[in-house]
C-alpha cells in the first residue's frame, strides 16, 4: 500500500539560506566568551570561504582573553540575527550559529582584510582599525541555521561553496514598500493560503521573503502566526523575471508586474 507525502515547495538549499542570511547583515553578537554579555562587533562581514571578519573595539574583553591565550585563539560562537523586512509581532525570522576560533592577524593582513570588506561593504567604522579598534577571524568549525524552512547543521565547507539568494540585498526595501503602497497585493495572495487560514477571523497577511524560488508570507492571527511559502510558477534568476513571476502569482500580470516595478524603484533609491 503506497504512502502519500506531502510536498514542499523548492526553496533555496540550507547553505544557500545561511549565505543570505549573512550577506544581508542583519545584527551580531559573539556569545561563548565567557564575557557578562554578548560581544556585539563594530563591524561584521562574511567572507567568501565562510570565514568571518569582525572589527572589535580595543577595550572588548574578548582581545584580553587572545592576548593572554598561550595558542594565540579562542572558541566562540558568532550569532547572526536576520529580521523580517517589516515589523512583524515575531521580527526574527532566522538565526545562525557559526562556531570557530577567533584570532587576530598581523597589522598588515588586518590593513589588507580591511580593505577587501570595504570593496564589497563599505562602513565608516572601518576607519577605526588601529585608532581604537581591532580586526579579528573567526574561522568556522561548523555552523547551524534556523528558520522557517526548519534546522540544519552545515560544514565550513557547505558554507564557503554557497552563493546568496539573487535578490537578497532588495527584499528588506522591496517588500517593505508593497506592503505600505500596495497592501492589496497580499489581500490578492491571500487566496494561496491553505483553507483553514483563508477563513480564520482576523488574520493577516504580511510579506516575510522573497527568494528566486518564491514568496515567503507571515499569516498573524489572533491565536498565533504562521509561516507560508508561495511557489513561483517558475524560477526567477532576473528582476524582470521576479516581477513576471509575482504578476502571475497575484493573477494581475499587468498591474502587479507595474507595482513590482514600483517597489523595485522605491528599493533602488
Amino acid at each position: 500500500m503506497g504512502t502519500t507525502r506531502l510536498r514542499r515547495p523548492p526553496a533555496p538549499t540550507d547553505a544557500e539560506r545561511a549565505r543570505s542570511v549573512a550577506t544581508r547583515g542583519g545584527t551580531a553578537a559573539l556569545v561563548g566568551t565567557g564575557a557578562p554579555r554578548p560581544v556585539v562587533p563594530l563591524v561584521h562581514h562574511l567572507q567568501a570561504d565562510g570565514s568571518a571578519v569582525l572589527l572589535l573595539d580595543d577595550d572588548t574583553p574578548v582581545l584580553e582573553q587572545l592576548h593572554t591565550s598561550g595558542r594565540g585563539e579562542i572558541p566562540v560562537m558568532l550569532e547572526l540575527t536576520d529580521h523580517a523586512p517589516v515589523d512583524l509581532r515575531e521580527p526574527v525570522r532566522g538565526l545562525l550559529w557559526i562556531t570557530g576560533w577567533l584570532r587576530v592577524p598581523d597589522a598588515e593582513s588586518a590593513r589588507r582584510t580591511a580593505l577587501q570588506v570595504a570593496d564589497v561593504r563599505p562602513h565608516p567604522r572601518l576607519l577605526d582599525l588601529g585608532h581604537g579598534a581591532t580586526l579579528a577571524r573567526l574561522d568556522p568549525g561548523s555552523a547551524v541555521l534556523a528558520d522557517a524552512e526548519g534546522t540544519a547543521s552545515l560544514a565550513p565547507v557547505d558554507l564557503a561553496a554557497a552563493r546568496p539568494d539573487p535578490f537578497c540585498r532588495m527584499e528588506h526595501r522591496w517588500l517593505s514598500h508593497l506592503e505600505e503602497a500596495h497592501p492589496d497585493v497580499f489581500t490578492a495572495l491571500a487566496r494561496h493560503l491553505p483553507p483553514p487560514l483563508r477563513v480564520t477571523p482576523g488574520a493577516r497577511v504580511r510579506p516575510l521573503g522573497i527568494d528566486r524560488f518564491g514568496l515567503r508570507l507571515r499569516v498573524e492571527t489572533p491565536t498565533g502566526d504562521h509561516d507560508v511559502r508561495l511557489a513561483w510558477p517558475s524560477e526567477a534568476t532576473t528582476v524582470p523575471e521576479l516581477r513576471t513571476q509575482l504578476g502571475l502569482l497575484v493573477g494581475c500580470p499587468f498591474r502587479a508586474a507595474g507595482e513590482a516595478r514600483s517597489a523595485e524603484e522605491q528599493g533602488s533609491a
